[in-house]
């Protein structure tokens, strides 16, 4: 290998690690920026939710009544299978209280599927909560995939 090839093969090496950097940066700057929906109070972003899932196809979509509710925020049905949904707009993690209120609202209104739809990430104990109870833990990511649908 000659001296030219060995710095044009620096010089790509370079612009390939800049160019991954640019992106990883672009990529985490945008994950900091606030979405509208982040902005939401508890009952819009209920609401928003609700939207968001007669758009992905969800039926007979029905927000609760704000106090007694049970822990559930949204009814839905897609495919003939029927859901409890419990929202959570927060700031933080969501923790393990959200998963225990969408398991005793999946049976309190005779649900097959329980889910927790938030617009951040789960804790690790709300997490293998969740995988006991069996119940759906939708995050952020995937709150964002439904929005772009």
């Amino acid at each position: 290998m000659n001296t030219n090839q060995i710095i044009i093969i620096t010089v790509i090496s370079v612009l390939a690690m800049l160019v991954s950097a640019a992106l990883y940066l672009l990529q985490r700057s945008r994950k900091r920026r606030p979405e509208s929906f982040d902005l939401m109070e508890g009952h819009e972003f209920e609401l928003y939710c609700a939207e968001l899932l007669r758009k992905c196809g969800f039926q007979d979509v029905e927000v609760t009544r704000g106090s007694g509710d049970y822990g559930i925020d949204v009814l839905a049905e897609k495919d003939g299978i029927t859901y409890a949904i419990q929202c959570k707009c927060y700031t933080a993690p969501v923790g393990v209280k959200a998963v225990q209120e969408a398991y005793a609202g999946r049976d309190y209104y005779d649900r097959m599927v329980g889910a927790v739809l938030t617009n951040q990430y789960f804790t690790q104990p709300a997490m293998e909560a969740a995988r006991k109870l069996k119940i759906l833990l939708w995050d952020r990511g995937y709150l964002e995939s439904m929005a772009e649908e």
